[in-house]
């Protein structure tokens, strides 16, 4: 629980648009109905249920119409919540800067509200203080401060990286994969001897292959989970060692199939590589020694690279013949087109043959 000095609890701020709905429960009438009694949109009225918005004066007097409550009680309510706030900012210490970080973490912060893993408010303060608890800080300007070079992180160094991005996709990482209870330790054995089940699982639906995959990995002691992926952070991919078990989480911020099978293995890659004892590694912003043999890794298990130079000889890269070569490979047309557009810089070849992976909300 957050309180400041004098005793003020974030838990007991409470805003009016709660006393709106314990009325509409008691009076069994739902958001339409006072949406049309008060002549304000169904949307306005959500928003100031939800703690989006404030209730005006404008509002007030209609509630006073609807509700038989006088205006007065509805400004007042909101003055003591707004009152509340200020108090709150002043004994919690929140500064401008901090609030400005806000407009960094609003995409975030509007996924977190809507999955309830924090709590909707239109309060910045308030709003500062639901995302200090979420990433576990006393100052969200102590973000640039903490060891993230640390976290394995696999991205681009041609988008704009935003390190308070980074930071909070990290911990939804976290907080997607903490809860997940594993029986075994992590076992690079296991793990290698799944990799033809690994495979497999690209030939399933998308939702059916993320539920395979969460199966298999948890068998070999890693939880694997595909996380939302968000503006300012370019990452696909993210490893973390936490005691004896491995958080693997992954994106699909390029869409494109073999993109995703490439950095999933990339990863795995990693594990089998030993490549980090209790550290986070695998930035992808600098090249490395550590990454290229990664990607090696990757683009053998997908396609061995002997097998790949014999279809290259026979120079015929008609798609019955990338069809035929995959079959034999057990893996989906995708992507071999996809190391071929990569091996010849040609990323219109045989495109729309290319599967893309959509995030459903």
């Amino acid at each position: 629980m957050l309180e400041n000095v004098n005793g003020l609890s974030l838990d007991f701020v409470i805003h009016p648009g709660e006393t709106i709905k314990e009325i509409l429960e008691d009076r069994n009438m739902n958001q339409e109905e006072l949406a049309i009694r008060t002549s304000f949109s169904p949307k306005h009225i959500s928003e100031v249920l939800r703690g989006k918005k404030g209730i005006s004066s404008k509002f007030a007097l209609s509630l006073e119409y609807v509700f038989n409550i006088p205006a007065s009680f509805w400004i007042n309510l909101q003055g003591i919540y707004d009152k509340e706030i200020l108090e709150l900012e002043k004994q919690n210490n929140i500064k401008n800067e901090e609030i400005k970080i806000l407009d960094d973490l609003k995409e975030i912060i509007n996924f977190c509200e809507s999955k309830n893993i924090i709590s909707v408010e239109s309060s910045k303060p308030i709003r500062v203080l639901n995302m200090r608890r979420f990433l576990n800080l006393n100052d969200l300007k102590n973000i640039p401060n903490l060891p993230i070079q640390q976290v394995a992180f696999r991205g681009s160094t041609k988008l704009k990286l935003n390190i308070y991005v980074l930071y909070a996709w990290q911990k939804l990482c976290q907080y997607y994969t903490e809860k997940v209870e594993i029986e075994n330790n992590f076992n690079k054995e296991k793990l290698i001897s799944k990799f033809t089940d690994i495979k497999k699982t690209m030939f399933l639906e998308p939702n059916e292959m993320i539920q395979k995959l969460k199966q298999i990995f948890k068998e070999c002691g890693i939880v694997f989970d595909v996380v939302k992926h968000f503006t300012g952070a370019p990452v696909q991919g993210f490893i973390q060692k936490n005691n004896n078990k491995i958080i693997l989480c992954m994106t699909i911020r390029q869409s494109f199939s073999d993109i995703f099978w490439f950095t999933l293995f990339h990863e795995i890659g990693h594990l089998v590589n030993d490549d980090f004892t209790n550290q986070y590694i695998d930035y992808s912003f600098i090249e490395s020694e550590i990454e290229d043999r990664a990607n090696d890794f990757s683009k053998n298990i997908l396609i061995p690279e002997a097998e790949f130079n014999k279809f290259k000889e026979k120079n015929n890269y008609d798609y019955l013949s990338i069809k035929e070569f995959c079959d034999l490979q057990n893996i989906k047309p995708g992507i071999l087109i996809g190391r071929i557009q990569k091996d010849t810089n040609d990323y219109t070849f045989l495109s729309q043959y290319k599967e893309r992976y959509k995030w459903v909300e």
